[in-house]
């Protein structure tokens, strides 16, 4: 299968979002609006989960976090649960269900995106589509439905666990 022409080629790629508050500022305001303490630990959550951009689960910030080689940065299980729900409660964080197993993404700071979620290997991938968003203003127009977000998970299999699907070797190659 070759590669379309460049002028078919679809930008899918995810734009960006101007925000007025750092998360770490945005979360602060959130937990004071309902008289809750900024404390360290829920300092060092909010900037592990920023320093990077990737699709997490709890239990992998709970490693990590427990795995810190600063003492003053580590944070218990119970903890890293509770502030990652107060994280998605302020909207700096959504939370995916997978088929059973909750991901967690940047959702602050972050443009309306949706996902291609492979099943074997369960890598995520992020796309933004003006077809989705048109059709999805339609749906709604025809309903009489004001619109707040989506989310769409397209499940399949990725590219690379197809190929390596095909590239199996079959008893008789062994010989």
């Amino acid at each position: 299968m070759s590669d379309p022409p460049a002028s078919d080629v679809v930008d899918y790629s995810l734009g960006s979002v101007e925000v007025s508050l750092a998360p770490l500022e945005r979360y602060e305001e959130y937990l004071q609006s309902r008289g809750k303490k900024v404390t360290q630990q829920k300092k060092v959550l909010v900037e592990t989960v920023y320093r990077r951009h990737e699709h997490f689960e709890a239990e992998e910030l709970v490693e990590e976090l427990a795995y810190s080689g600063k003492e003053e940065d580590r944070v218990s299980r119970p903890t890293v649960y509770r502030i990652i729900k107060e994280m998605v409660d302020a909207g700096l964080l959504r939370k995916l269900n997978l088929g059973g197993r909750f991901v967690y993404e940047h959702d602050y700071g972050y443009p309306q995106h949706d996902h291609l979620h492979c099943q074997q290997c369960q890598k995520l991938i992020e796309f933004q589509s003006e077809e989705i968003e048109k059709l999805r203003a339609a749906v709604a127009q025809e309903h009489h439905f004001q619109v707040t977000g989506h989310r769409l998970i397209i499940s399949g299999i990725c590219h690379e666990c197809r190929q390596s699907r095909r590239r199996r070797k079959r008893p008789v190659d062994l010989l």
